[in-house]
């Protein structure tokens, strides 16, 4: 395995390494074949009641489902804003780890809308490093930018550095630089979409497919704080299920996705057997790891177990859709319409307006409408719609 490809599994989420204040609890008991124990500390399901039906949940899961699929709101941006600011300006994007789908694809999409704006783009690679993200980040302070974009790591994690930046006055506007949409940390506002939405989505895909039968086995990395979050949410909707169950909570860095899901999944398919029918992961690189034990196991690429991925939709997920290659479902975020948006929010800072206030919908992607490319770009005429806004 080539260092690049195993970089590629750095979460573009926010990270918050030992300060994690939200820990884990696990349904099952413990570690499986190479997944670190979790904590015995319990998150209330209740703070997850909200993404949660009333009533027959698998019913609602199947409506989640197919309005999702169907789905032609929540990817149009306010028509509303201040003009462009500053032609000719340089806006630095740093990103957490370039080599990752997610984050270089954000990073094509700030390139896209700055260039309607008259603006330049510079970009640095923190190479999957805390220290690597700290040298780039000194690197784009020292070439003075309008603002700096920071490309899906956790302001905490760089709060010396930041302090540095807004001292010398440039504005930060992140891209999964937290747990949620909006200011906070030291930033004009962090683009993303609700992390609840995307794990409800994932979930629901399970119970409605399942028929509320769901056995399921959840994987997280408790380095990140948003991928708990995510984690957690699945785990309490799937639970809300009375015939759904369960059967296991792995916390296992993704990093190591493609060295350790081969031996988790053969030893949760020792344990579990046809019980098991569901992988719900925080991110599609966990499932080309288990793609290894699942072809040893024999199992039918388009049967059970169905992974499904509540991360932000990549490239290598569509294809494994596409082909039926042991993935049936991901829930995808508009990378490129977040793009777009970071260079708004960007330009509402350096017009000293407030934030856009707009987050957009998630989409959950399967076999019926995976995109033919290698990106989910909804059809909405956001570019359009900030082109009018900025007077382009």
């Amino acid at each position: 395995m080539n260092k690049a490809k195993l970089r590629r599994g750095i979460l573009s989420l926010a990270a918050v390494p030992v300060a994690l204040t939200v820990v884990l609890t696990g349904c099952s008991s413990g570690s499986v074949g190479g997944g670190t124990k979790a904590t015995t500390t319990a998150v209330s399901d209740s703070k997850y009641a909200s993404i949660i039906p009333k009533g027959d949940i698998v019913a609602a899961s199947k409506k989640l489902v197919s309005d999702s699929l169907s789905a032609s709101t929540g990817f149009t941006p306010k028509n509303t804003g201040p003009k462009a600011q500053q032609g000719g300006a340089t806006v630095a994007f740093v990103g957490s780890d370039l080599t990752n789908g997610g984050v270089n694809t954000v990073s094509q999409g700030v390139k896209e809308a700055a260039k309607v704006m008259g603006w330049n783009v510079n970009v640095y690679d923190g190479k999957a490093t805390a220290q690597g993200r700290t040298d780039a980040l000194n690197q784009a302070i020292a070439a003075k930018p309008v603002a700096i974009v920071l490309g899906g790591f956790d302001p905490t994690e760089q709060a010396a550095t930041i302090k540095t930046a807004a001292g010398a006055g440039i504005p930060l506007v992140g891209w999964h630089a937290g747990s949620a949409a909006g200011p906070g940390g030291g930033l004009f506002t962090n683009v993303s979409t609700d992390p609840l939405a995307v794990s409800q989505l994932a979930a629901a895909y399970a119970v409605a497919d399942s028929n509320g039968k769901a056995g399921v086995a959840i994987f997280t990395d408790g380095q990140y704080e948003i991928a708990v979050e995510k984690a957690k949410a699945m785990e309490a909707y799937v639970k809300a299920c009375k015939g759904c169950s369960v059967l296991s909570y792995q916390d296992s860095p993704i990093a190591e996705a493609d060295s350790r899901m081969p031996g988790l999944i053969s030893n949760l398919l020792q344990k579990d057997g046809d019980k098991l029918t569901y992988l719900l992961a925080i991110n599609g690189n966990y499932f080309g790891g288990a793609q290894q034990a699942l072809r040893a196991a024999g199992k039918d690429p388009a049967g059970t177990p169905k992974s499904v991925a509540a991360g932000d939709g990549d490239s290598a997920e569509f294809q494994r859709i596409r082909s039926v290659d042991y993935q049936a479902a991901t829930v995808a975020e508009p990378l490129i319409l977040q793009g777009w948006e970071i260079v708004d929010e960007v330009n509402r800072a350096l017009a000293k307006t407030d934030w856009s206030g707009f987050v957009p919908a998630p989409g959950l992607i399967t076999k019926a409408n995976v995109p033919s490319g290698d990106t989910f770009d909804p059809a909405s005429g956001y570019r359009d719609v900030y082109k009018k806004v900025w007077g382009k």
